[in-house]
């Protein structure tokens, strides 16, 4: 039983940690794009 709460905690804890990654990482590129021109396309 308490290996099975430790094991959904762990995941609630990892769901969040990727949420907050991925918008960290949506603001970074967002930034870099707003940085480079647009006649830069690669």
């Amino acid at each position: 039983m308490t290996a099975n709460l430790i094991i959904a905690l762990k995941i609630a804890g990892l769901g969040l940690l990727g949420i907050f990654v991925s918008i960290l990482l949506i603001m970074g590129v967002t930034a870099l794009v707003a940085r480079i021109p647009e006649k830069k396309k690669e």
